[in-house]
């Protein structure tokens, strides 16, 4: 029972050195098997020793019975041949022989009982210890992961995510800035082509000033004026903007 007991207190103490901050988790648990494996090894060495001295119980109570049943027979040998104090001395003998292997076999009994005792208390440990090495793997792997969360929670907090965010506005900005310039070249160079097209397909004042020309010089005879204006000297020719500007200085003289 001590020895469960010892193994109840490893495990409570790896349990709680897991909620330590201060103790590595994966070295307690590490020397949590440890100590039971050194249990075990002496929990198979009593059990040698234990195996052993019921051995030599054995036989030591065969001796002792082997040894009452000879001291019986002799015993009837001498009765045989009629020597009862002599019979009488062999059972005597072999009484002493038979109480002796009486109580050799009630310490072999009781050692029986605590060999099997240990033999499964050996068997529960060996088990105990197979599950404690996979809780032990288990454990550390999620130590492992724990302190890899930490570092990582860590590095994050350490980050800057104002600044990096306030990076990438920028960039963004300078992004936005340099689209826009582009697109506006490119309207400004369609602009520029379609402006040299308009000049090509436009007539020009020269082109409208020969077109005239020609249709004076086909319409109207050497020393003629151009038609729309009149001949008769009696109707003087009156142009419509001059006599506009005429009847406006009127009305101005005689408001004055």
């Amino acid at each position: 029972m001590n020895l469960f007991d010892r193994f109840a207190r490893v495990v409570k103490s790896y349990a709680n050195a897991l909620l330590s901050s201060v103790e590595d988790p994966e070295k307690i648990l590490e020397q949590a098997v440890i100590e039971m494996n050194d249990d075990l090894v002496k929990m198979r060495q009593a059990t040698a020793q234990v195996l052993a001295s019921q051995k030599r119980l054995e036989n030591k109570y065969k001796a002792a019975q082997q040894a009452s049943e000879d001291w019986y027979r002799k015993a009837q040998l001498a009765l045989q041949k009629g020597e009862e104090d002599l019979a009488r001395e062999a059972l005597k003998r072999r009484k002493s022989y038979a109480d002796n292997a009486s109580s050799l076999k009630a310490q072999l009994d009781q050692q029986k009982s605590v060999v099997e005792n240990l033999v499964s208390n050996t068997r529960l440990l060996e088990s105990k210890i197979q599950e404690a090495k996979s809780k032990k793997d288990t454990l550390k792997a999620r130590a492992q992961t724990a302190r890899t969360a930490t570092k990582v929670n860590e590095m994050v907090g350490n980050v800057n995510t104002s600044n990096a965010l306030s990076a990438f506005e920028k960039m963004e900005e300078k992004v936005m800035a340099m689209e826009s310039e582009a697109e506006a070249l490119g309207q400004l160079t369609t602009d520029d082509l379609e402006g040299k097209f308009a000049l090509l397909e436009s007539t020009s004042v020269d082109d409208d000033l020969a077109n005239l020309k020609k249709e004076l010089s086909g319409s109207s005879q050497k020393g003629e004026l151009p038609p729309g204006r009149s001949t008769n000297p009696k109707l003087p020719y009156r142009d419509a903007e001059i006599e506009t500007e005429l009847n406006e200085l009127r009305q101005r003289a005689k408001e004055f």
